[in-house]
């Protein structure tokens, strides 16, 4: 289950990499927020020149698990 609604929408890069930015709006401190803000965008620069779109598509899938695993791992320590 994805943690925010749209991710099956995702087509490229940028609509993930605004994707996780919202998705670091709901974990609980703002340590935590600009931690994985500063990860998101070294991802993205890093993988920026990407050109291979099964390879593009694999990140994004990727990405949107670990968002989800990370929001799961944060948020239900209530």
């Amino acid at each position: 289950m994805p943690p925010l609604v749209g991710a099956e929408l995702i087509q490229t890069p940028v609509q993930l990499y605004r994707y996780l930015l919202r998705c670091c709006r709901q974990l609980p401190t703002t340590a935590m927020q600009q931690h994985y803000r500063h990860t998101i965008r070294q991802g993205y620069n890093s993988h920026s020149d990407e050109d291979d779109l099964e390879r593009v598509q694999m990140i994004i899938q990727r990405a949107i698990a670990d968002a989800d695993w990370i929001l799961d791992k944060y948020t239900k320590k209530k």
